[in-house]
């Protein structure tokens, strides 16, 4: 059986809380052996977005990035020109070899579920104006 999770990404769920209009939600879908995850992230009303990740951390704790979900490294994080949007989405699949190097000691897609299942995990999404992050959400297993 295939597990789900979602987290709902809001402005007032950073750390420290950032006033905007934007928002959006990320689903995940995990296949039975743990070895990828399905990804949609939508965003709406979100201007000069640049980057999202999957980052190790509680709701009050801002973490390390542990897999991206969109956008370039983060070494060129300063260089790197946003998108502005009403309604985008974004698609992909983690698996191993995204998983980037972490202070969370993460390795493999199996290790970034268990902390997901345990809701150590939240969603960040980066915008030029919010470089730390403008909108965020933890990531909540889906029981059906």
């Amino acid at each position: 059986m295939k597990k789900r999770f979602e987290a709902k990404l809001r402005g007032r769920n950073e750390v420290p809380p950032v006033k905007t209009n934007a928002k959006g939600e990320a689903k995940f879908l995990v296949n039975k052996d743990c070895t990828e995850i399905k990804f949609i992230l939508k965003v709406e009303n979100i201007k000069n977005f640049i980057q999202a990740h999957i980052h190790v951390g509680g709701p009050d704790v801002n973490g390390p990035v542990v897999a991206f979900l969109f956008g370039a490294d983060l070494d060129t994080l300063a260089e790197q020109n946003g998108i502005t949007t009403c309604k985008g989405i974004v698609t992909g699949v983690i698996t191993d070899e995204d998983i980037v190097k972490n202070d969370a000691c993460v390795k493999s897609v199996r290790e970034l579920v268990k902390l997901m299942k345990k809701g150590c995990t939240y969603v960040n999404v980066h915008t030029e104006q919010n470089i730390n992050g403008e909108i965020r959400g933890q990531i909540r297993r889906v029981h059906h």
